[in-house]
């Protein structure tokens, strides 16, 4: 039996026997026992493990609820694990004076959500455009509800997508039969690089 933490590897089996008198390693049922309780010191390290990885975004799972309690956020347990830590993300990110960098800061707490972020004062406008992901990111709405919390309400937020241009896929020297051999869904034809 072994406990695997960040760093640690240890044999707990093994360490149990290496705390008792050398000739109790002679008898079954000492064997027997020290393999019983090693399994449940298994069991009761990967529950703690569990709980501690609740207490970091990250690593959350059935944690996420509580997260999301603590930030007034509606929990929506259809949605992906990894676009509800984007919703949280950008909460714990969502407070400071908006600035431009502020706004980009908490629209890459969300999956896909690397952007640009331009200022048209003039316009009274803030434009995002959305640069790693091609097409609309699956997670928009939560992204448009964490930037609206944080911009102020007399400023509009217009956003824009990236998508495959016809110069990209002639780089390429791509072909229809090339493309067709792959098999690509719209989405993944749009994700291409």
């Amino acid at each position: 039996m072994k406990f695997i933490g960040t760093d640690l590897e240890r044999n707990i089996e093994r360490d149990m026997f290496e705390y008792m008198p050398r000739e109790y390693a002679d008898y079954r049922e000492s064997m027997a026992m020290v393999q019983a309780e090693a399994g449940e010191f298994e069991k009761l390290n990967d529950k703690v493990r569990d709980v501690l990885d609740q207490f970091f975004i990250d690593t959350a799972t059935w944690g996420l609820a509580n997260w999301e309690r603590i930030f007034g956020i509606v929990a929506d347990e259809s949605k992906p694990l990894e676009q509800r830590r984007s919703v949280i993300k950008s909460k714990l990110r969502g407070y400071g004076t908006v600035t431009a960098a502020f706004i980009k800061n908490v629209a890459e707490s969300f999956e896909n959500g690397a952007v640009d972020v331009v200022e048209d004062a003039a316009n009274y406008t803030v434009k995002i455009t959305f640069i790693d992901t091609r097409g609309v990111p699956g997670n928009l709405d939560d992204i448009k509800k964490a930037l609206r919390d944080i911009i102020p309400a007399h400023l509009a937020i217009s956003f824009e997508f990236t998508y495959l241009r016809w110069s990209e896929f002639d780089a390429k020297n791509y072909t229809w039969s090339t493309l067709e051999a792959k098999a690509l869904t719209w989405d993944q034809f749009e994700r291409l690089k």
